[in-house]
């Protein structure tokens, strides 16, 4: 009995430690939001990553299936961990139609210690949507219908994220072997930045990557979509630091002191 007790009260006092990753509050499960101004809640789910661990995020509102293939994302959000559990996001009345129990909200989440964890909100519906469900996303509201539940949770987090809290320990170095462009997902991944050299002996220089397209933007740019952070690979150059042993040089005499003493004011 008196383990028993002791257990009860060690997991007590451990449980507000025992932090997760995200768990949408509002919208509630078969709720309606109204088109506009609307308050997105979580709070942490109890399961791993900690909220501590996750830094920036983006969120988007899902329309459709729990697939790819059936659900289209019709605007989206971002912000940090830091800012709290809360944000305030607007939804465009025009951007999608009536959907009863079609939405769903999806947050990609970035860990410190590299890769990052997707959640998903339990469906709800949005009442004074004027626009039109996409064809594709129709038919996932109605493959769906009679379940509140949106996709599973994706955790993609590096293994190193909850061995190393907080100490922002860099990712596997595969991820960073990827060129930039290239990659996909809310993390990207840059290479470790080389180290000047103490001489610069080339002649003939060349770009370190080849040239790609460019086009020149004549008006706003809309929202990065689904980019969430930039992880740099970690630096492991060091340098070893020796004490100078010289003997420090006797100040100047004679007419250099008299000169310099003109400036001592």
């Amino acid at each position: 009995m008196l383990r028993s007790a002791l257990l009860t009260t060690l997991v007590a006092a451990l449980s507000p430690f025992a932090l997760g990753d995200v768990e949408f509050v509002t919208p509630a499960a078969g709720g309606t939001l109204a088109a506009g101004a609307v308050s997105i809640t979580w709070k942490d789910s109890g399961t791993a990553p900690a909220l501590s661990l996750l830094a920036g995020w983006s969120i988007q509102l899902m329309v459709g299936g729990n697939t790819d293939a059936t659900s289209v994302a019709i605007t989206s959000f971002a912000g940090n961990m830091v800012s709290g559990n809360s944000y305030t996001a607007t939804i465009p009345a025009a951007a999608s139609g009536p959907a009863t129990n079609g939405y769903y909200l999806k947050m990609t989440s970035a860990a410190t210690s590299g890769g990052q964890v997707i959640n998903f909100s339990k469906r709800f519906s949005i009442s004074g949507m004027t626009g039109v469900v996409p064809a594709a996303a129709a038919a996932g509201v109605a493959a769906s219908a009679g379940s509140l539940d949106g996709p599973a949770t994706i955790n993609s987090v590096s293994n190193n994220a909850g061995g190393n809290a907080g100490s922002g320990a860099a990712a596997g170095g595969d991820e960073y072997a990827v060129p930039y462009g290239q990659q996909t997902g809310g993390t990207k991944y840059a290479p470790m930045q080389p180290i000047p050299p103490t001489k610069i002996t080339k002649k003939n220089f060349t770009p370190l990557n080849p040239t790609s397209a460019v086009v020149i933007a004549r008006t706003n740019l809309p929202p990065a979509q689904g980019v969430v952070t930039t992880l740099t690979q970690s630096q492991t150059f060091s340098v070893v630091s020796v004490e100078n042993t010289a003997a420090p040089v006797a100040g100047p005499t004679g007419d250099m002191a008299k000169f310099l003493n003109r400036w001592k004011d």
